[in-house]
């Protein structure tokens, strides 16, 4: 401890530095970076024949090393300790005849103007720039003053650095105001003899001239796994992205030495592009017997599948681990802007990286395997890709399931992990085979796109309850006559088609505020308009507003609804509740609601809220407008599907609610017209409660 300054400031001091080598000995002191880690980006910058400026040489091997290695003779190294340079020169003196040693101060250097083509600063820039207060900031302008000045045009300054935070940002900001490339470095470990949890960085600063104007920057970063650069758009993106590299070197070095409370979360990016290309969820599960060969496993999610309540949600990855029967479960999601080519090619290109990753305890040489759902990364093909002013960024895809079926999916990439719409999609007819199969003079892939849209099936298992409440409606029918059915949020359209198919008699309105989303559902999802089913562009708060305040605007339009449905997402994402926008669930405008509903009809509400007190407070106004409210919670999600009725007369009990529901599934399965054998309505009404 007696090594250690009183404070931070006196690592620019020379008396102390003289005081910490006449107390260290001869003994070599390394702050960071050993010389066989940082020789390999050494060699990309230092020739043979250059002459290199050594700042803050202290007692490091590294002038040493390299003089010896033949990389460079040509070396200057200058301290501002009487001590360590005279200790220095004994040392080397007489072996290294064309490498010196000289007591200087680097902030007021006697070399002539562009004298070397190399700078090299191993820890010196970090131990100066110890706090950004104003007299440490001028020394470190200084510094750098100096270091241009004895530079040649097109030489390098290399600092070696762990990259605090203030450090890189006013290296950074200074020479790339300079008009100099800027190039970081992430220098390879190695993890047997690292000292220090943070990865050590070399910037490299090249010298150019400083044209008059806003000349572009050019900034870049070289992860220690790659030799090409990355280009950045700013100092700020730059700096951003050591600092998530050190975020990872931290996250890998907590989990490697105890088990994770909370599941942990981190994307790899593409080498070229840089963007997302495996999403890994780190999941360990202590309440695993441990064995020999349950310490750690790999788990591929298939393509399209990753947002499945068992791959897509904390609880749902919680069982996967658990029936997996591993200690440490690393979960691997693709995104669909990248390509894979096997299970094989995912396992070659992450075998190296996920042992970052890998958990205390893990024994030598252990054999870690890489699991699938039925040994393969899935099918997914995107149909579409555009833009909405409202919606933002937009894709259709085409996924493979549990199973032989497609499935068409909407998915806003705001958020990428939540499927928007979706559609079962019928498999080819064998007339279209055979066209494909004469067309492509090919045989059929096993990934030969699917047919038609399956109308039949409601994928959505909130859709499914939202039709079951239609139930709730009044009359001794179990198939209600004539019914206006009112529907806001379109999406891709299943809801509204498939009222619009089963119940013959029902004139449905839908409201969507997007009509990029109209465009979509009819070109990809089978959506179609006729005479009992329409769509009106409009706000929906507009609309409900409109009409409670005109009653009945022409025949098409009602001035009542037997049932009204909001299934509409909310476009801020700051807000706990992702369905509906908190306008919809306001006291004036539920009140707007309630009196275009008929007396004996249903609001029903496809509610998404993660905040409980935010909640609480939607349900208590519901009740404040509607007497009669149920509820029906969504298993594996956060959806929750509320009944809200006008008349408290109208209430019924559960087994009621089972009858009717049975005798509206048969009315509505007809002979010759298709239905899903898995729907069953009763089953939807089951869970339902009395709020």
């Amino acid at each position: 401890m007696e090594l250690l300054p009183r404070s931070p400031g006196e690592f620019g001091s020379a008396r102390y530095w003289d005081r910490f080598f006449r107390q260290r000995g001869q003994r070599p002191f390394e702050w960071y970076g050993a010389f066989p880690e940082l020789c390999p980006v050494l060699h990309k910058y230092v020739r043979p024949r250059d002459k290199v400026l050594v700042v803050g040489c202290g007692n490091s091997e590294l002038s040493e090393q390299m003089y010896d290695v033949g990389m460079c003779e040509d070396i200057v190294n200058i301290d501002i300790s009487d001590a360590v340079i005279r200790q220095m020169q004994e040392r080397s003196g007489s072996t290294r005849p064309k490498m010196s040693y000289l007591l200087m101060d680097m902030l007021h250097m006697d070399f002539p103007d562009a004298h070397f083509q190399v700078v090299l600063d191993k820890g010196t820039l970090d131990a100066l720039l110890t706090d950004e207060e104003e007299t440490t900031l001028a020394k470190v302008d200084q510094m750098f003053a100096e270091i241009s000045r004895v530079l040649q045009v097109g030489g390098r300054y290399l600092c070696v650095s762990l990259a605090q935070a203030h450090v890189l940002k006013k290296a950074v900001e200074y020479f790339s105001q300079e008009g100099w490339v800027v190039r970081i470095h992430q220098v390879a470990s190695n993890e047997d003899k690292q000292q220090f949890v943070l990865p050590v960085f070399v910037y490299v600063m090249t010298k150019f001239r400083k044209i008059p104007g806003s000349a572009p920057q050019i900034l870049e970063i070289c992860p220690e796994e790659q030799d090409k650069p990355l280009r950045m758009e700013s100092a700020e993106r730059l700096v951003a992205a050591v600092k998530d590299r050190q975020h990872y070197a931290l996250l890998c070095s907590q989990i490697s030495k105890t088990p994770c409370r909370e599941q942990v979360s981190l994307d790899l990016c593409d080498k070229e592009s840089g963007k997302p290309r495996y999403t890994l969820h780190v999941v360990d599960s202590p309440l695993v017997k441990p064995s020999r060969d349950n310490h750690f496993a790999i788990f591929i999610i298939p393509q399209g599948r990753e947002t499945e309540w068992l791959f897509g949600a904390e609880e749902g990855r919680k069982q996967l681990a658990a029936s997996a029967g591993f200690r440490r479960l690393l979960t691997v999601a693709l995104h669909r802007e990248q390509h894979y080519e096997s299970v094989g090619s995912i396992q070659a290109e992450l075998s190296e990286k996920v042992m970052e990753l890998a958990p205390p305890g893990l024994p030598p040489r252990q054999q870690v395997p890489f699991l699938s759902v039925g040994g393969d990364i899935g099918v997914r093909t995107v149909r579409h890709c555009d833009t909405s002013p409202l919606s933002g960024e937009y894709v259709v895809e085409d996924v493979k399931g549990d199973g032989s079926f497609y499935f068409r999916r909407l998915v806003f990439l705001r958020n990428r992990n939540v499927v928007q719409s979706e559609a079962r999609l019928l498999p080819p007819t064998p007339l279209q085979g055979q066209k494909k199969r004469r067309k492509d003079k090919k045989k059929p892939s096993p990934t030969e796109p699917p047919g038609a849209i399956d109308k039949s099936y409601l994928c959505c298992e909130h859709h499914k309850a939202m039709v079951a409440g239609l139930c709730l409606l009044g009359g001794p029918d179990a198939l209600p006559g004539e019914l206006a059915v009112l529907v806001v949020g379109l999406g891709g359209g299943s809801l509204p088609l498939f009222v619009h198919d089963y119940f013959s008699q029902a004139r449905v309105a839908v409201v969507e505020i997007d009509p990029s989303m109209l465009k979509v559902a009819t070109h990809w999802f089978g959506f179609s308009q006729d005479d009992r089913m329409q769509v009106h562009i409009s706000d929906g708060l507009d609309y409900v507003a409109k009409l409670a305040a005109e009653g009945t605007i022409s025949q098409s339009i009602p001035a009542q609804y037997d049932a009204i449905m909001f299934d509409v997402d909310s476009k801020d994402l700051t807000v706990g509740m992702s369905c509906p926008p908190p306008a919809f669930v306001e006291k004036p405008f539920l009140q707007k609601v309630k009196s275009i509903l008929k007396p004996e009809g249903v609001f029903v509400l496809n509610l998404v809220c993660r905040d409980a007190q935010l909640k609480e407070s939607v349900l208590a106004t519901l009740r404040d407008i509607f007497p009669l409210l149920y509820a029906r919670r969504i298993e594996g999600e956060v959806n929750e599907i509320l009944f809200c009725q006008p008349s408290p007369e109208g209430r019924r009990d559960p087994a009621e609610l089972g009858v009717r529901a049975r005798a509206l599934e048969g009315a509505l399965r007809q002979p010759g017209r298709p239905w899903d054998s898995s729907y069953v309505l009763a089953d939807m009404l089951q869970a339902v409660h009395i709020l």
